[in-house]
């Protein structure tokens, strides 16, 4: 593809209205952007609870962020001001929205869009497209805009600046395990992180606890960590209490990172952190954690290689049963139902991916 031509002072406008982990993969198109365009100015369109995952992020001129739902006056308003204020927008996904904010607000427009006849109609009004590939990771994905763009390729995920530990003290050798996903059916189970975080502990690091300020968050932890007179007293909680900025500091500083399927782990993996994923029925050939070096061999399924696999800094770790990935929201194909996948994944599984995390520093 023939480059496209922007002037040296041209607006970019990226849209990325997707959950935190979404987002967060989204950064190695805008770090390309960045380097390909180094005096444009590079704004991104995001949800207002997804916005925090940018903070500080240096290829970053603006972050708009909106509410989910905007009412029918919000709605007037940002298309007042998104109205051909761009020389380049860029839609990160097929949606009808995000597609429609793109064609409003750039002079070019450039949109991922389905195969299908619908995404085939879109191309009306875009001047440049990637087509939806199933099978392909999202990051690949997102570098194929790259590739539509006529610029060079940069596959590393940028997580936020890091702020001071203010109020916190830590120090020494530490683990931290990110033990709740936003939805049930990608939970563990309480026992099985329990006895992670003695076996940890019996290593000879401490065990810090992270987690969101959501309520159903809170919930589980206080049933994985307890609480009162029957807390875990070995293992310090910090979750609801840190700023993103905050635990991509407390990450890039861990001797190891252990986390279900969350967009934590892609934080802790993209800071350089030796990272354990735990996967349930997620599909890690389209989501598995982007290493900070790059991803050199794509993520398998757990049918082909079993339990555990490694790529840079990260090793995934995920129940190789036959119906494995099945991409299912749960056995009950619903949010909050459970994935007998992750019922089903032992203790010891788990720990021996962090033996073999643990195994060297180096990547």
């Amino acid at each position: 593809m023939m480059p496209l031509y922007l002037p040296r002072s041209s607006r970019i406008l990226v849209i990325a209205l997707r959950r935190l982990g979404d987002v967060l993969l989204t950064t190695p198109l805008i770090r390309s952007m960045r380097q390909a365009w180094p005096s444009a100015t590079i704004d991104v369109l995001v949800f207002a609870d997804t916005a925090p995952i940018l903070a500080g992020n240096p290829d970053i001129d603006h972050v708009i962020a909106i509410p989910a739902k905007p009412g029918i006056g919000e709605s007037l308003s940002l298309l007042r001001a998104l109205f051909r204020r761009y020389a380049l927008a860029v839609s990160t996904q097929a949606g009808d929205r995000p597609t429609f904010y793109a064609a409003v607000a750039g002079r070019t427009r450039v949109a991922l869009v389905e195969p299908e006849r619908k995404g085939r109609f879109k191309q009306g009004f875009l001047d440049r497209v990637v087509v939806h590939e199933p099978g392909v990771h999202r990051v690949e994905e997102m570098l194929r805009f790259c590739d539509a763009l006529g610029i060079p390729r940069v596959p590393q995920v940028v997580p936020p600046r890091t702020e001071a530990l203010s109020g916190f003290v830590i120090g020494g050798r530490y683990a931290v395990i990110h033990a709740a996903p936003f939805f049930r059916y990608k939970q563990w189970t309480p026992e099985g992180w329990r006895t992670l975080a003695a076996a940890l502990i019996a290593r000879g690091l401490s065990v810090i606890a992270t987690g969101g300020p959501g309520d159903a968050e809170r919930r589980y932890l206080d049933e994985v960590w307890g609480q009162g007179e029957r807390a875990a007293p070995a293992v310090r909680r910090l979750d609801g209490r840190l700023s993103w900025p905050q635990l991509t500091a407390l990450l890039g500083g861990a001797t190891l990172y252990v986390g279900a399927d969350t967009s934590v782990t892609h934080l802790a993996t993209a800071t350089g952190c030796p990272t354990v994923a735990v996967f349930g029925p997620t599909d890690p050939r389209l989501w598995g954690p982007w290493p900070q070096q790059g991803l050199s061999e794509p993520w398998r399924d757990a049918g082909e290689n079993g339990a555990a696999q490694r790529r840079g800094n990260v090793v995934l770790v995920q129940n190789a049963l036959p119906c494995m990935p099945c991409q299912l929201e749960g056995c009950e194909r619903r949010l909050e139902s459970d994935s007998a996948c992750l019922l089903e994944l032992s203790a010891e599984t788990v720990i021996e991916a962090c033996e073999i995390a643990l195994q060297t520093n180096t990547y």
